[in-house]
């Protein structure tokens, strides 16, 4: 599997070419851009296009861009009306929403990407049938609309009841969108098991999110600093990855502080490569 990061890790940041630099230098190939305003303003075309240059003779690539979670730049902090949650089930405030997610899916045309990670609902949400019906009217728009510039919408689980494994698995069954999925390993551990969540992907795994935490909390740690069992996830993910080719994926909550934030991130890439993978019979034990 590649190396690959989420700038989830620089959300706070403004998303800018000396940051790219330092991922590109600390040897990492790909990546996935948060689409936040705060971090990548994709409303600013001025960011776009510094962004946008400096991808054009870059070895660094994009992998894949998460989908907004608030429409402001402040991340979230203008209130609850700047969340962009596709399961919104008042018809104008959803068409807004929709919106504003084609305009980050629009990014398309300043850099290459190959996929699009997209959450149905948000965290602790409980499963309702409106809200389902809302996320499958999105979707279908989104995920045309996405197909039209050549960029394949994945699902992510949550720790929820509306997009648990389960819960996208059944989506998927009900509709006739058949969308991938990307697997969040910390996600999966707050409200199902992260194994068992991964082997429920088998055949759909495009992307990874991987982060850690302690079974409660979306801490978001480095890998090997919860309580998530490395070696299974590790294991069931390189059995995957031997039909479907996609990236170790690093999802962390931020970079350690000191003049070599990227030291700690390859450390990370390290132990979880030197992972012994189990035997079947202890994956099954």
């Amino acid at each position: 599997m590649q190396r690959a990061l989420s700038t989830y890790c620089l959300a706070g940041q403004r998303l800018n070419t000396v940051w790219l630099d330092r991922i590109g230098d600390a040897g990492i190939p790909l990546i996935e851009i948060y689409c936040s305003r705060r971090h990548l303003d994709y409303h600013d075309h001025a960011q776009v296009n510094d962004i946008a240059a400096w991808f054009r003779n870059a070895e660094l690539k994009v992998h894949s861009l998460h989908s907004p979670l608030y429409s402001d730049e402040s991340g979230g902090r203008g209130g609850p009306q700047t969340r962009v949650n596709i399961t919104e089930t008042v018809k104008a405030k959803r068409i807004a929403i929709v919106d504003e997610v084609k305009r980050a899916l629009d990014l398309i045309e300043a850099f290459p990407f190959r996929y699009f990670v997209q959450h149905i609902g948000i965290e602790g949400e409980e499963y309702d049938e409106r809200k389902l019906d809302s996320a499958f009217t999105s979707l279908e728009e989104i995920r045309i609309f996405a197909k039209q510039r050549g960029v394949e919408v994945l699902l992510e689980n949550l720790a929820s009841g509306l997009a648990s494994t389960e819960r996208l698995l059944h989506f998927n069954d009900i509709t006739h969108l058949n969308l991938n999925f990307c697997y969040d390993s910390g996600h999966a551990n707050r409200y199902e098991d992260a194994v068992q969540a991964a082997q429920m992907m088998r055949g759909r795994l495009r992307s990874t999110h991987l982060h850690d935490n302690d079974g409660k909390n979306d801490q978001h740690l480095h890998p090997l600093q919860g309580n998530i069992p490395w070696r299974r996830v590790m294991t069931e993910l390189r059995a995957q990855h031997q039909k479907q080719d996609f990236p170790m994926l690093l999802e962390i909550k931020e970079l350690d502080p000191g003049p070599n934030p990227f030291d700690q991130v390859r450390k990370t890439f390290d132990a979880l490569e030197q992972l012994p993978s189990l035997h079947a019979e202890e994956m099954e034990g």
